[in-house]
């Protein structure tokens, strides 16, 4: 089958293979998780050619006796020869009901090396948890990043590439569709409302759908806002419904575990408190946001600036948290395994007066890791301020941080 390869994934995840630990593979649905596996299984046959792959797509409609461990345990029971080496790939595991049982049998008799993929957080927290603690790994698959879109769409490194990235988003399947006129956002939709059905309502037996949309369009509207149980109030006084603020809380949570946004708490710079009050969410891609909401260049590009900044950093495996420093705000913290980067996001830097705003809050860290000012366009005023660099966004999203 004709892909293009992404190594950033697929070179994490080699080192793996026959190793005694199941792969996990998770993130939104659509954000080319399957096609990961597919890389990983050729690069099985080609230092393997003997080897005895197992492939099973829930998705497909050969596969789809598949609902439960015991059929699963059916379906499996002569496709593991002792001559062999054995791999299994699963797609979309959280399909089948109670497929910790087997992966765990599985697992325990060596039968086979194991890969799956998952859209559901649940999947983590639940059923591999309490069944598979200690016996898997996981890696988070994301939708493209700005240097892969260069690659998937051949464009070059511009800025008009750029508002395509931040229009278009990063879904691997659109260069099959093309950029052009409103083709893109119709598949986006319908890659919506599967991930709103699929694994938002039927997964969280969720019953207000109704609600639902519009706590997503509200999301879309408010991307990098602060948002607490006192402005959930106002939205839910907006929309005229009975709803409780936990009911909205948990719908939210809902939305997270699907990978569709993405909640980023605030912490103290430098200190180990987490507040409670008050939270920001970022959207897994910006294409969709943009399918459901519209996308208005004057109102929205600010939005669209902060979350692209987001991603990239969640893309390049940092823990991100929104940095609070005496009464002020730091954009993002991030964090890899004690590294950290400071970020502020603005549009553009046009005097004296936004770069002391700016650049203010981030001269109060004392610290002496990397902190970064990410504006749209180039800089007015140019060059480093006092230790901290300037950057547009179309070069920070193809920094390798």
């Amino acid at each position: 089958m004709n892909y293009i390869a992404r190594p950033t994934y697929s070179e994490k995840i080699q080192p793996f293979i026959g190793k005694q630990i199941i792969k996990v593979l998770t993130g939104q649905r659509r954000v080319g998780k399957s096609y990961i596996m597919l890389q990983l299984m050729d690069h099985i046959k080609e230092n393997n050619p003997s080897a005895n792959i197992i492939y099973i797509n829930r998705e497909l409609e050969k596969f789809s006796h598949i609902n439960t461990n015991i059929d699963l345990n059916e379906y499996l029971e002569d496709k593991f020869p002792e001559d062999k080496a054995n791999f299994l790939f699963i797609d979309e595991i959280q399909e089948i009901e109670s497929f910790q049982l087997t992966i765990r049998s599985l697992f325990a008799e060596n039968k086979c090396d194991i890969f799956c993929t998952g859209s559901n957080a649940n999947m983590l927290s639940g059923e591999l948890a309490t069944y598979l603690s200690g016996r898997y790994i996981e890696f988070k698959i994301h939708s493209l990043s700005f240097s892969e879109f260069l690659i998937f769409h051949h464009l070059e490194k511009e800025n008009a590439s750029l508002m395509k990235y931040l229009t278009y988003g990063g879904m691997p399947y659109l260069p099959n569709i093309g950029l052009q006129d409103d083709l893109p956002f119709e598949y986006l939709r319908n890659v919506y409302s599967t991930i709103l059905l699929k694994d938002v309502v039927a997964r969280e037996n969720i019953r207000n759908i109704h609600f639902l949309e519009n706590l997503v369009f509200y999301l879309s509207d408010n991307i990098g806002s602060l948002f607490s149980a006192s402005n959930i109030s106002k939205f839910l006084k907006s929309q005229r419904v009975e709803i409780s603020t936990q009911l909205t809380l948990h719908y939210l949570k809902a939305l997270s575990n699907a990978y569709f946004v993405y909640r980023v708490v605030r912490s103290e710079v430098g200190g180990l408190k987490i507040f409670e009050i008050g939270e920001k969410y970022y959207f897994e891609d910006l294409g969709l946001r943009n399918a459901l909401k519209g996308f208005n260049q004057i109102t929205d590009i600010h939005k669209l600036l902060e979350n692209a900044v987001y991603l990239h950093l969640l893309q390049c495996g940092y823990r991100i948290y929104v940095g609070k420093i005496d009464h002020k705000e730091i954009d993002f913290v991030a964090d890899r395994n004690g590294l950290k980067i400071y970020v502020q996001v603005c549009l553009q830097i046009t005097d004296q007066t936004v770069q002391e705003r700016e650049f203010g809050n981030l001269l109060l860290i004392e610290d002496n890791y990397p902190k970064y000012v990410v504006t749209l366009n180039d800089l007015i005023i140019g060059g480093d301020y006092q230790g901290i660099k300037q950057i547009n966004l179309l070069d920070f999203l193809l920094l390798k941080l």
